[in-house]
């Protein structure tokens, strides 16, 4: 666990010229300049250790290493947090449990807490980290505001974040997602949000919209300046470049070798891949990080859907979005251009080099292009394999192995387990990242099970069910696959948001600053 002195934070640009605490990092969420925090050091697990852990309840698992990275919070604080984090809300004991499917492949379940996502396994952490963090930072005096959490999200990161800060003291939190661009489930989980200290915005344009717009609003002085001077609020973040929320990822993929060790599924020591549906990178960066502390992973899958500029990427070494179109695809989540997490993987890659960082982020916000040097793509392509998935393998792939194994899955699993399927090797079992439960886009899932395209018209009467309604003919037709209650009540909820906005940073300011006065700041 190394000795007792704090692990410190700098950041991916070089802009902070004294390392930060984990609270400050966390309450932060972005560095100064615009860079993303990571820590000094990164602990080394024994195989031992890692082994032994799987041994544990996942709450005792997750303390332990996060302990590891030997932040300021007190070790009993961290305890505390993980047990409130992965407790009754789970539907299971397991937290994430792993399904074993033919042909060495694991799907790693991520989809079991109250959001039937796997941003849970963040966000049940994350708003108690926060809360902790800026809790001590008051104490000592470093802090006066209270804080807004501003949140860009694609579908899932938004719900699963309005139900961890819900009504959290000190904290209010405002969501915005592309209008017309989430599964009608993922709306309405936004839209009957519960919790006085919530609101939810659409925005008129793609998730990149918002996601731009919400760095360009976090980067402005004078609107901070603004909002401590009359609301005594500072801006933070629940997005997964604060390191708050990346860090409870990382646990899930040390937990998942132990216990496919514990089970027979593997021989310690023995090499697994890890295959993840990704879009803004960081969940596929925590098992890097996995990786980086000990864990016997090979290889990193980056799976792609048709927004496939992480593919392209990883197989050539330039990053370009200038010449690339938005592409709606059956899985929203992913659906991005823009991901900022590979700024940590970057940073990593170069040896912690902060010029190379700021160089190419200067790049890709000026021209929408940026080419690594030789050495950082020979590094990344010894980590990494890629591969995408058209709408329309995505939508086959649910369907095959449904006929095949009885497994259903949403179509962002889909696009992992065939990407895995491509690049997997004889001889080393595939864990893949299953990260939400289907019923979250029934739609597309009828459309699989029927085997009716996306630019096809779906029946009058199944086109005139809710979301709601949807599932339940899917879980009917599926020999009664359950449905999550969270999932299946949202008809009988009433739809408290639903402002549309532009997502330029005057529009988004406009609605923080009325948000703030309801909230009687």
């Amino acid at each position: 666990m190394g000795e007792n002195s704090e692990n410190r934070y700098i950041d991916t640009r070089g802009a902070v010229e004294n390392p930060v605490s984990f609270t400050e990092a966390v309450v932060s969420g972005l560095a100064p300049g615009g860079g993303l925090f990571v820590p000094q050091r990164i602990p080394a697990l024994e195989l031992d250790e890692i082994c032994k852990l799987a041994d544990l309840p996942y709450a005792q698992q997750a303390a332990w290493i996060y302990n590891a990275f030997e932040g300021d919070l007190p070790a009993e604080q961290i305890q505390r947090i993980a047990e409130e984090a992965y407790g009754a809300n789970f539907d299971t004991p397991e937290i994430c449990p792993i399904e074993e499917l033919p042909g060495d492949m694991y799907m790693l379940e991520l989809w079991h807490g109250p959001t039937s996502a796997f941003k849970d396994m963040a966000l049940q952490c994350l708003p108690r980290f926060f809360s902790a963090s800026a809790a001590q930072l008051r104490q000592s005096g470093k802090l006066e505001d209270t804080h807004m959490i501003l949140v860009a999200t694609s579908g899932d990161t938004g719900k699963a974040a309005l139900e961890g800060f819900c009504d959290v003291d000190g904290v209010t939190i405002g969501v915005m997602y592309p209008d017309g661009g989430v599964s009608d489930i993922q709306f309405k989980q936004m839209a009957t949000q519960r919790g006085g200290n919530v609101t939810v915005w659409g925005v008129r344009g793609n998730f990149d919209d918002c996601q731009t717009g919400a760095k360009k609003v976090f980067g402005d002085p004078a609107f901070a300046q603004q909002l401590h001077d009359d609301y005594r609020v500072a801006l933070s973040s629940a997005n997964s470049i604060n390191w708050g929320r990346l860090l409870p990822q990382i646990v899930y993929y040390v937990s998942a070798y132990g216990r496919m060790v514990t089970s027979g599924a593997i021989e310690a020591g023995d090499p697994i891949d890890v295959c993840v549906p990704t879009g803004n990178f960081g969940n596929i960066l925590a098992a890097y990080y996995a990786k980086r502390m000990g864990t016997p992973i090979r290889r990193l899958l980056c799976a792609s859907n048709e927004n496939r500029v992480l593919t392209d990427f990883i197989n050539t070494g330039t990053y370009d979005i200038a010449h690339r179109d938005f592409v709606k695809t059956p899985s929203p989540s992913m659906d991005i251009l823009v991901s900022s997490n590979l700024e940590r993987q970057l940073f990593e890659l170069t040896g912690r080099d902060g010029d190379a960082i700021k160089g190419w982020m200067a790049d890709l916000n000026a021209s929408g292009c940026f080419q690594v040097d030789r050495e950082t793509f020979g590094k990344m392509r010894e980590l990494y394999l890629a591969d995408s998935v058209d709408n329309e393998t995505c939508l086959a792939t649910i369907r095959e192995v449904y006929e095949d194994t009885g497994y259903l899955m949403d179509p962002h699993t889909a696009v992992a387990y065939q990407v895995a399927s491509n690049l997997r090797e004889d001889g080393v079992p595939v864990l893949i990242a299953s990260t939400a439960h289907w019923a979250k886009f029934g739609n597309n899932v009828y459309r699989a099970l029927h085997g009716i395209a996306l630019d096809e018209e779906l029946p009058a009467d199944v086109a005139a069910l809710s979301g709601c309604e949807l599932n339940r003919l899917v879980a009917e037709e599926a020999g009664g696959k359950p449905i999550p209650r969270g999932l299946a009540e949202l008809d009988d909820l009433p739809l408290r948001f639903t402002e549309v906005i532009d997502g330029t940073p005057d529009a988004i300011q406009a609605a923080v600053r009325s948000f703030l006065g309801k909230q009687g700041h």
